[in-house]
């Protein structure tokens, strides 16, 4: 039901008892989640064209997931949620458990395949238990980087050992000198050499950064 919008399950785990889990299709705590998201850029295809026919909806490509999860839930029996729910639901820490991973040094979630070209659409929730355990996690390919050619890409030096400069970022894809970053995606994050086979395309990247500079 995800593949013909590009979507993929993420993985998933069964909510522990002492866990205060968010609510399910019951109306009481979920007793598992499954995670929907996407590799590359194999979503773009499909909401490219729904985007086309419902121009000026807000927030496109989230409205155009919570659209497609939703149906999906609805037809498996499950809950819909979306990373931009309020209050905000702990996808990274849940895409860790899920899938074993850990954050770059730029913060996105490095995976062993997809490198930093992967994302998270949604979630489904259940009301019963689905069987599914926690991932261990796999080798870390960041730890196994040496040069970090991530931290020293960016013009501005915005990524660093200590964390993101979000000001510093943002003035500077406002600015002249950003036009580069704005057309192309961030710089330090096309620096990263693992999962160029899932790299976004520049379209891709263009967009994603539009919405990241409106903030």
């Amino acid at each position: 039901m995800l593949a013909p919008d590009g979507l993929i399950l993420r993985g998933g785990f069964d909510f522990p008892d002492d866990e205060a889990a968010p609510l399910g299709p019951s109306g009481r705590p979920a007793r598992a989640v499954l995670l929907v998201g996407q590799a590359g850029a194999s979503v773009w295809p499909q909401f490219s064209r729904w985007w086309a026919s419902n121009p000026g909806v807000a927030d496109p490509l989230d409205t155009w997931s919570r659209l497609v999860i939703g149906r999906v839930a609805e037809a498996v029996g499950g809950r819909a949620a979306s990373p931009s729910d309020r209050p905000f639901l702990p996808f990274q820490q849940w895409a860790m458990r899920a899938e074993g991973l850990k954050p770059s040094p730029l913060g996105i979630l490095m995976h062993p395949r997809y490198g930093l070209w992967h994302a998270y659409r949604g979630a489904l929730l259940f009301a019963e238990r689905l069987g599914l355990a926690a991932v261990e996690t796999p080798i870390h390919l960041c730890d196994l980087c040496r040069g970090k050619p991530c931290l020293s890409a960016c013009p501005t030096g915005a990524y660093s050992v200590s964390g993101f400069d979000h000001a510093a970022c943002l003035s500077h894809v406002h600015s002249p000198a950003g036009v580069v970053c704005m057309a192309g995606g961030c710089l330090a994050r096309n620096a990263c050499p693992h999962g160029a086979g899932f790299r976004y395309p520049a379209e891709v990247q263009a967009y994603h950064q539009s919405w990241f500079a409106r903030r």
